[in-house]
Formats: C-alpha cells, structure tokens, sequence
C-alpha cells in the first residue's frame, strides 16, 4: 500500500511504532500456519487499545479500505490472510486481563489475550477456562471467538459460544458496541453477541468479552483403552455416559497409524500399551468432588465393556504425569502428520452414532481414489467431530498428491452431507471453505447470511470475501 496520506493518518492515530511496512515486521502476518495462503497486505496495524481499533476501523471506512483482523494467525482456512490493498488489523497487542470474578465466575478479557494466559488466570483464582486445544500457547482469544473454536472440552463445556457472557465490538463504521455484561439470563431480546461469533471477522473487530469460568475439577481419572473399531468405540462411549452421565469429559478417537506417526516423529510420545492395536480412545471422567472415585466408576465402565466385547486392552493412568503423556501423544498427532509428507485435511462433523459407517465409507471412498493413501481419522468422538485426514502414500509425489485435494474433499464432502453432517466442524470457513459452504447450505441460510452481512457492513469492508460472498 503507497498511500502516504492514509500511512500518516495512521501512525497519527495509533502511533508509529504500531504501524509496520518492512518487509521482515510484516511477515509474521501474513503467512498462514499450514502454508496454503500467504497474504500480500503491505501494512499491518496493532492498535493499543478499543478506542484505536475504533479510530483505525472509521478511518478505513470512510476511505473504503478492507481490513482483515487477526489474532494469533493459527486459523486454517484462510481466514485472517489479506490482499495488496487492504489492511491487516492486529490484536495482540489488546491483551489486558481488565476483570475477574471468581465468586461471579466469569473473566473479562481483551481479544489479543493468549488462550493459555486466560487458563492461567483462571487457576490462580482456582477456576477453570476449559477450551483447549492445540494451539492454546500461540491462539488469541479474539480468533478463538471469531471462528467458534471448539477443541477436547466440547463434549462438557460446549464451543465458544456456549462459553461467552459478553462481547466489546467495534462495528464496521467504527462505533463500538459495548456488550460486556456478565449476564446469565438476558430476554430482552436479540442475542446479538452470538451473531459476530463465529463471523470469522466479517462483521466487526471483537475487542473484548466477558468468558464463562467453571469450578475447577479436584477429581480426574483417564484411561487409553484398545478397541477392535470405531462402532465399539461409539459403543464403550455410550456406555461410558451411562455409568458417568456429566463425568465424562473427553471421549478422542485414534487409529494405529496416528499413534505410529506420532512415535516416530515427536518427543516424548510414549505407547503406552505393550501391543499395537488398531483403534484407539482417550477416555476421561472428571469431577468438582476431590474424594470422586473415578478411577474405580473408570474401571468398572471397562470392565463391563471388556465382558461386551468392545475394549481388547486398557491402562488407567495410574498419576497425572501418566494422564498427561496419554494426551501427549493424541495432541502430538498433528505434528507427526506433518513429517509423513503431503495431507488433505478435512475438519467434518456427523452425528456420533454415524461415525463408524461414515468412516467406513470415507475410507473406502479416498482409497478407490488415490491407492496407497494413508487415512488418519482422529478427533472428538463425543461430539462426532473427526478430522479425516490422508497422507501422501510412501514415495509419491507431494504436488501431485496436493493437487488433488479438491476433489478428494468432494468425495469426502458428499458422504458428509449425505450422513447430515457439516464440513467444517471447528476449523471455521475463511476463504478455503466459502464457496463449497454456499453450493451445501440451503439457499435460504446463505440468503440469510448475506442478509445479516450487508446489514452490518454494507460497504464489505470487514474481513473481505470471507465466511460468505456479498
């Protein structure tokens, strides 16, 4: 961007130091995690605090410049990349922890606050935040909300919508709404919060929020226990709910070849049952009651299990160092995967008693496709949310492997549908999923998304040619 007019007016607003052009400050921004976009903005803005995304927000307005927030840059779909032209709006540098009620349970916190230093808070007020996943050290929560992110507590807690109170957004013509209310019960009409979440930035810049805070757990069991398929697994589950009902907290699938490449690839990663097998599920109970007998309520739930036939072999973490390499090694999956080459990823979500029969077809489905291809489906079986990935197979050309991403996502996409499923389960649309979204939605749910769109940003000027076409 050479508009040197526009570059004085925002150093004036937000200072110098908060506006970057060099090549080396910009670079950070603009490549995606995956590497599958990279962004071509030549500017970058880190406003300090509310009242400066509001000021750098009218200011674009006014000159109909695009901007694009962005938070930790960990999204996958393209969501938080920018073109030449536009701007990228950064919030890390909004990272203030302005409240925390303990007795009121709830925690108010600024967009560019890191996922994991909200945890933190929360223990030190012996609380608990309970979204995790991967990406918590380097994830914000401005993004966490803008894409709905879900991770291994979804079964529990819910998603980041069911985890919000209240929400500070600053509105494409820059005024800000202030919505941070630490409510339970408001029927006063529109749940206005619900809509920027989600909205992947398409709406407005979420600047702050009031997030839900939980008592913490004093009682934990967790168990990695062999099954023969995936329809045991989904079994042991149900069983698992019926003896546990709320304690059961973390219900992950794994297949053989995840475990695999994970043991080759990561640190640290232990198998910890003496012979392979080749299904997979990290099971754990939870508790506010520090006497809770989970590891007994845990073993009786296999036991019975074992006698129905749905576990060949299980080990109970017999300490929290042994509870926390077994999900050591399902989080060190990702890695493992990206040292096997090319993977086509899919971010899927079924209901849970179709799980099997969708794996089974999927399998079936990419293998016919590309012979040799590695399939490694994991994920959050308690919510019926897999990522069914594949891998290249050994020795085949990467390019040309990638490059049939497309259409494998088709054939994977179709199944989806065809089971009453969503294609993006946590993972958000971005630019990589918008245009499949709108062949799948009803016509009417897309009509009704661009509705909201002009409604709120008539000019298109936030988060440009994401989530859904104007």
């Amino acid at each position: 961007m050479n508009d040197a007019a526009l570059i004085d007016q925002l150093i004036a607003l937000i200072g110098p130091q908060a506006v970057l052009r060099d090549a080396a400050d910009l670079e950070p921004y603009l490549q995606e995690w995956r590497g599958n976009y990279r962004g071509t903005a030549g500017v970058v803005v880190r406003p300090g605090s509310t009242a400066e995304v509001a000021a750098v927000v009218k200011l674009c307005a006014g000159r109909g410049i695009g901007i694009v927030p962005q938070g930790g840059n960990t999204g996958m779909v393209g969501g938080a990349v920018a073109e030449a032209g536009q701007i990228i709006l950064a919030t890390d540098r909004l990272t203030a922890i302005r409240e925390l009620d303990a007795e009121g349970d709830h925690i108010t916190v600024e967009a560019g606050v890191v996922l994991a230093q909200v945890q933190a808070a929360a223990e030190a007020a012996d609380r608990l935040f309970p979204l995790s996943l991967g990406a918590e050290g380097s994830c914000r929560i401005g993004g966490n909300l803008s894409t709905n992110a879900g991770g291994t507590a979804v079964l529990r807690y819910g998603s980041m919508r069911n985890l919000v109170l209240g929400l500070e957004v600053v509105l494409p013509d820059g005024r800000v709404w202030d919505g941070l209310r630490a409510l339970r019960k408001d029927n006063t009409g529109y749940d206005l919060k619900q809509i920027f979440i989600g909205a992947e930035g398409t709406l407005g810049v979420i600047t702050a929020a009031v997030l839900k805070l939980f008592p913490r757990p004093r009682s934990v069991a967790a168990a990695l226990v062999a099954v023969p398929d995936p329809a045991a697994a989904v079994a042991l589950f149900g069983r698992a709910r019926a003896e546990a009902g709320g304690a059961v907290t973390g219900v992950e699938l794994m297949p053989r070849l995840a475990i695999d490449f994970a043991l080759r690839h990561v640190p640290g990663v232990i198998d910890p049952l003496a012979e392979p097998h080749p299904w997979y599920v990290l099971l754990e109970l939870s508790s506010t009651a520090a006497d809770a007998p989970l590891a007994q309520q845990l073993e009786s739930i296999l036991a019975h299990a074992l006698e129905a036939g749905l576990v060949d072999d299980a080990v109970i973490a017999a300490s929290e160092a042994q509870r926390r390499t077994f999900w050591h090694l399902r989080e060190a999956i990702v890695e493992g995967q990206r040292h096997e080459g090319g993977s086509i990823k899919h971010d899927i979500a079924v209901p849970v008693a179709r799980v099997p029969a969708f794996l089974e077809r999927a399998t079936a489905a990419v293998e016919a496709a590309i012979p040799g291809a590695r399939v490694v489906p994991f994920g959050h079986l308690g919510d019926g949310n897999i990522h069914f990935n594949l891998n290249q197979p050994e020795g085949a050309d990467r390019a040309a492997f990638m490059g049939r991403g497309a259409e494998i996502n088709h054939r994977v996409h179709d199944i989806v549908a065809a089971m009453g499923g969503s294609i993006s389960a946590e993972h958000g649309v971005g630019l990589l999923k918008r245009d499949e979204v709108a062949e799948r939605k009803p016509a009417i749910e897309i009509e009704l998304m661009r509705r909201i769109k002009q409604a709120i940003d008539p000019a298109g000027i936030m988060n440009p040619g994401k989530v859904v076409r104007a």
